[in-house]
């Protein structure tokens, strides 16, 4: 099969030609540093102040509250650190779940060797957050709750209003922050409804350039820089403003807000079909995350007897772009720590696929998916010393391994 598909859309999205159409005068003609006061400067300004009123309006912030950063993961290390740092003296606990992607959890492991104390939440076998064990887990020395939007592996949704409301009405002064790279452009997100204080996202996930994310700060949030150096951006973030990213992460906002609800109603009937089509198709199966409450886009699955490594492996040589839950495909041999939150144990987990649908993804993609992967896990668990009569458990699986 020559043709493609693409199914890892929540790891990174194609850029869109408007978008790339929209960026490239900034390249040649509109060069300028945003920061000079001459005409160039001017001009650069302008369209960096437009990108910004766009990736606001998507949102429902103030322009002047949005702050654009380099990544998701800059804006998210911000949040942390910066409310930590600036509100010690207030308090040192912070509270966030055991299901946060790694830009969260690597950085509250390294406040907690600064002297922070964490709380990490578990979830249920969906991967929700409890709001009762939030409410035990707030303390008076709480100053930062860090909840993700909606979970990178499995898709959950988080109930995030819920969850505002329980931490401010414990107490108003506690800065609640939402990891929304995921859930931007693919759910609507309204910051003043949701009533964060906090919020990430990132441009290469809604179809816009890598290299371009931006921290919602709420007005009046307390919050210390994470860089030091000049002016840019109110003097919150140092640095000359990527200039062409901006641009292309306002247009893809622009876009991806103008078309949100159909973009997720075609996103969601092709993943029903995906989900229909593997569990009823192919045994010792099983959807990781809420059945309902998830991504438009994702599908994940465990299959029993295999590893996610393998399954990839084979949709590759197939046509197909996916990715596996398990770090396998990271070069570690440690399984998701988001699936051994949900209850799994480690050698189930290592059966791992997820699969991100995106807006070029069409029924034939689908069918097409389904046929092959029924035809690889059967090929797979054929070689396996797994089944039934040798099923997974730890032990056995370390013995494969060694």
């Amino acid at each position: 099969m020559n043709k493609r598909i693409y199914l890892d859309n929540a790891a990174t999205t194609p850029v869109l030609p408007e978008v790339v159409a929209e960026m490239v005068p900034v390249f040649t003609e509109n060069y300028g540093n945003p920061s000079s006061i001459y005409k160039e400067g001017r001009d650069a300004k302008k369209i960096v102040e437009e990108g910004r009123a766009k990736v606001a309006k998507a949102m429902n912030a103030e322009p002047n509250e949005v702050f654009f950063t380099g990544s998701g993961t800059e804006a998210d290390n911000w949040a942390l650190r910066g409310v930590a740092h600036k509100n010690a003296k207030k308090g040192k606990h912070i509270i966030t779940s055991s299901i946060e992607h790694h830009a969260i959890l690597h950085t509250a492991k390294q406040l907690e060797k600064e002297g922070f104390d964490v709380t990490y939440l578990p979830v249920d076998e969906n991967g929700k957050v409890s709001p009762e064990e939030l409410k035990k887990a707030l303390r008076d020395d709480t100053i930062l709750v860090s909840i993700m939007s909606a979970n990178n592996e499995v898709g959950t949704i988080e109930p995030i209003k819920e969850l505002v409301g329980i931490v401010k009405e414990h107490n108003p002064k506690t800065i609640f922050h939402t990891d929304a790279v995921q859930a931007f452009g693919n759910i609507p997100i309204d910051v003043k409804d949701l009533g964060v204080d906090l919020l990430s996202v990132s441009g290469h996930k809604i179809y816009g350039p890598k290299g371009i994310g931006a921290l919602y700060i709420k007005k009046g949030t307390p919050i210390q820089n994470l860089m030091e150096g000049g002016a840019q951006e109110k003097k919150r973030r140092p640095g000359t403003e990527n200039t062409a990213s901006i641009v292309g992460f306002g247009k893809a906002a622009e876009i991806a807000a103008d078309n949100l609800k159909e973009h997720e109603e075609h996103l969601k009937v092709l993943r029903d079909r995906l989900i229909e089509g593997v569990l009823s198709t192919i045994p010792k199966s099983e959807l990781t995350g809420h059945p309902t409450d998830r991504l438009p886009g994702n599908a994940s699955f465990i299959f029993d007897y295999i590893e996610g490594e393998g399954i990839l492996l084979s949709l590759d040589l197939a046509g197909v772009s996916g990715s596996s839950g398990s770090a396998c495909t990271s070069g570690s041999l440690d399984p998701s720590h988001v699936l051994l939150a949900l209850g799994l144990p480690a050698g189930r987990a290592h059966g791992s696929l997820r699969l991100t649908l995106g807006r070029d993804t069409t029924e034939e993609d689908i069918d097409y998916v389904i046929e092959q992967l029924g035809q690889i896990v059967k090929r797979l668990r054929a070689m396996s010393p797994l089944d039934e009569d040798h099923p997974i458990d730890d032990k056995v699986y370390e013995h494969a391994h060694h």
